[in-house]
Formats: structure tokens, sequence, C-alpha cells
């Protein structure tokens, strides 16, 4: 597969898990620039860049596209969105069945009802024990109230 073959959002992103002494030094050096971000030890992109002797234009070339394994397994990260009714209770037992999922709202966004009806989009994170993303989704759908629910991403 070509290095330039885009995906539609739909369409699953293949996953692999390829031993570090087989990467291209790009991305073992991307790795090493994220892990200096993410402990602190240096501040910005052009600082960890130039310590690690990588460019920033390659950096944020692959940044997006390589993770620590641990990291990944981590990372169950989805967004919803909901059309509620305008009911007391409606929002709070959706989040109730998010919690029972062992999932973290991350983010939560809602219109003003209008014609008896709200818009709530919620980041959620999902633990490595919860159900999968299209069981909460549908659970969500399952309840009173709930008119539509509809995944808008994940990651």
């Amino acid at each position: 597969m070509s290095q330039s073959k885009m995906y539609k959002h739909s369409e699953p992103i293949p996953f692999y898990l390829v031993r570090e002494d087989v990467l291209p030094e790009a991305l073992v050096k991307t790795l090493q620039v994220k892990n200096l971000l993410a402990s602190g030890e240096l501040k910005t992109v052009n600082e960890a860049t130039e310590k690690v002797g990588m460019s920033r234009s390659a950096y944020y070339k692959y940044k997006d596209g390589i993770f620590p394994l641990n990291r990944l397994e981590r990372e169950r990260i989805v967004t919803v969105s909901i059309d509620l009714e305008h009911r007391s209770g409606v929002l709070s037992r959706v989040l109730g069945l998010v919690a029972s999922f062992d999932g973290n709202v991350l983010t939560i966004h809602q219109t003003i009802p209008l014609q008896g009806m709200a818009n709530v989009v919620l980041s959620i994170e999902l633990s490595e024990t919860a159900g999968s993303p299209e069981e909460l989704l549908e659970a969500v759908r399952s309840q009173a109230g709930v008119r539509r629910a509809v995944m808008i991403g994940h990651g």
C-alpha cells in the first residue's frame, strides 16, 4: 500500500504491531520527540526535534500516525452526537449509562432546546474494561427520550 492511500472517515484504518528495530529512523525519532514533550523535559517541538536530530516538518508529518503501544491501548475516545427530548432526567440517564460502561466524559456540549429537542455532543473515554463503542451507542439509543444517537468520531 502506498503512503498516499487516503481513508474515508467511515473506513477503518488498519493498525500494525511493528518492532522498533525495523522502523525507519524518522518514526523512532518522532516517538522520542513525543516522549520528551510528554515528560515535560522539553517544552517546545523545536527544542525536542533539535535534541533528537530531526526536522520539525518530519515530526509533524508522522506525529499523528505513531503511538507507543501502551498509550494506544488506553486511548479509546469516542464522540457521540445525541438528539434528546427536552424532558427532565433524559440527559442524566444518558450520563449514568456512560458511567455504567466505565466511560469518562471528557467534553460535553448541549444546544438550547428548540421545539422540544436538544442536541448533545459527548466526547467519552472508554476504559479497557468497558464494552465496545458500538455497544455503548446501542445502549444510548435504547434510552427513553433519546431520538437519535450517532458516533461522529473515534480514536
